[in-house]
């Protein structure tokens, strides 16, 4: 146990719950409430800081965090981060965390809520009603009993609406492509989820009278549910999205209901929120829609305020860290030491995770030369895990779950170790497989200075600085192919700030592959576009973070 910080330093930054200053009070913690600062404000208060505590409204970015000298932790309450560099607070040893089961019943709850609303049409009850009608034949429902639930993704939260359904004599299937079969019935019995079936996506479709989206929103998962899916749900379906806008492709989705094969949709998320007043689905009766309200309950606020002081003392007195997302719990001089190694070791799991096509059923983890020898090193192999499993996964993953995570998903973990790292002083190796190796794909890196850079991709040798935005291309290898690429990203205004090539091996004599670093997220119009050219193969976007 570290020596706890004398008399830390605590600011929150937004509004919280009442409830998390009185637990900082328990543990003898004054916090500072200064809400309402922009960047140029946080830089003037966080010297001399210890922890900040945001929820979604302050940004913690990188020149705020390169500030603030003696900050040791970030709080989200809540689940998302995405207003926090994590990145950067990586790079300087600061501990991020987040709440990750604060709001899990009440988003769950909200999903049920919705989908007997939509059985029963209760808002256009409502409306028709205080209208000064008494019509009920043109709002005949339909009973829930019975019926079939399709659950996508089956986290923290589509693990509580499965749960609810059940207990409403509902029907539940599920799709989850990384979690196996074996993986669901080990949790099956603790969790209440005896009897789910898990399906194909597109059987699922077929099969469910309501489907409820519970997936994170990635490259992978965005436009989901498209137009080709949408024509695959049952005639008279219904739609409930609870977890992130853009999962559905929104005008597919209008057209689906104007043509009458979808019965109706409730939404809680949309892909921008505020939606524009000219939204295809704002001006349908048959479409229920809320302001983003998963999270929004007192019960909710109450446990992710409570919950984020009481990580943020703990990690300052015990130096203990729950629900971090981007280190464990190590001594601070630890942290900073293995930071750039930390960021190596996610950049790799993230890359990996974006280049597998099927799921992931082994891992293999090995560290050389200097590294291997260092106390934490299991640091290294977790922060690799949960930068693989957080790319497909709803909620929050983190150092202490991983493990967990990957064992319902079937995933053999197998870490090595070797004194000599050959022509680096360090260097970090990973493997991942498909089942039985059908899909296989490697990647090594290590630490120059103190940032990270990938070494070598499958069978390339390589000087890869794994940041921002990739464009991986397979393509023929003849004089040309380059300029066309990058020609056809300008026209679509995508910058290129470097090209690396990497020489191959004989089998694939003929072929050449290219890592376009990106200044800008390239559109996927830009990207079939690539993937149009005579020359190219294939074309992958990976993003690695800021």
């Amino acid at each position: 146990m570290s020596t706890p910080l004398k008399a830390p330093r605590v600011i929150v930054c937004d509004d919280l719950h009442p409830a998390a200053l009185e637990q900082f009070q328990a543990h003898g913690i004054e916090a500072e409430v200064c809400t309402g600062m922009d960047e140029a404000a946080l830089i003037q208060a966080v010297p001399g800081a210890n922890a900040l505590v945001v929820r979604s409204a302050t940004k913690i970015t990188r020149p705020v965090l390169e500030a603030a000298g003696d900050l040791v932790v970030v709080g989200r309450a809540g689940v998302g981060v995405d207003n926090v560099d994590v990145a950067a607070a990586t790079e300087r040893g600061v501990v991020v965390m987040n709440t990750p089961t604060g709001n899990t019943t009440t988003t769950g709850e909200l999903a049920i809520a919705l989908l007997c609303s939509l059985a029963r049409h209760v808002p256009q009850a409502d409306r028709s009603t205080r209208g000064g009608n008494w019509k009920k034949k043109k709002l005949m429902g339909t009973e829930i009993t019975g019926k079939v639930l399709g659950v996508i993704g089956l986290g923290r939260i589509g693990r509580v609406v499965a749960q609810r359904a059940m207990g409403l004599s509902m029907e539940v299937v599920a799709y989850d492509p990384y979690l196996s079969k074996a993986g669901l019935s080990k949790t099956g019995t603790e969790g209440g989820l005896e009897g789910i079936e898990l399906l194909e996506l597109d059987d699922l479709l077929q099969r469910s009278d309501f489907v409820s989206l519970h997936v994170p929103l990635t490259d992978e998962t965005r436009g989901l549910l498209g137009a080709e899916r949408l024509a695959l749900m049952k005639d008279g379906a219904r739609l409930i999205n609870c977890a992130r806008g853009g999962l559905v492709d929104e005008a597919a989705l209008a057209i689906a209901l104007d043509e009458g094969r979808l019965a109706g949709a409730a939404l809680d998320v949309l892909e921008q929120e505020p939606p524009p007043e000219d939204h295809p689905l704002l001006d349908r009766e048959n479409v229920i829609l809320t302001p983003h309200l998963g999270a929004s309950s007192h019960e909710a606020q109450r446990n992710v305020a409570v919950d984020v002081a009481e990580q943020i003392a703990t990690f300052l007195e015990d130096d203990v860290a729950r629900n971090a997302v981007n280190a464990p719990a190590l001594p601070a001089n630890m942290r900073r030491e293995l930071a750039p190694y930390l960021l190596l070791a996610e950049r790799m799991g993230s890359y990996l995770a974006q280049r597998m096509d099927q799921p992931i059923r082994k891992v293999e983890f090995t560290l050389a030369g200097e590294v291997a020898n260092k106390d934490q090193v299991g640091a290294l192999r977790l922060g690799f895990l949960v930068a693989l499993l957080q790319r497909s996964m709803e909620g929050s993953v983190n150092f202490v779950n991983a493990p967990m995570l990957a064992s319902e998903r079937n995933m053999r973990i197998l870490e090595d170790s070797e004194g000599s790292a050959g022509n680096y002083t360090n260097l970090i190796k990973a493997r991942v497989s498909s089942q039985d190796g059908h899909e296989t794909h490697v990647v090594s890196g290590t630490v120059f200075g103190n940032g990270p850079r990938f070494v070598r991709v499958d069978d390339l040798f390589v000087d890869l600085l794994p940041k921002g935005h990739l464009l991986l291309t397979r393509h023929t290898d003849q004089p040309g192919v380059l300029g066309q690429i990058g020609t056809l990203l300008g026209e679509e205004s995508v910058n290129v700030s470097r090209v690396e090539l990497g020489p191959h091996g004989a089998e694939r004599e003929g072929q050449a592959t290219a890592f376009f670093s990106l200044y800008d997220t390239p559109s996927e119009e830009a990207i079939e576009r690539v993937r149009g050219l005579d020359a190219v193969h294939s074309a992958r976007h990976i993003d690695l973070g800021a």
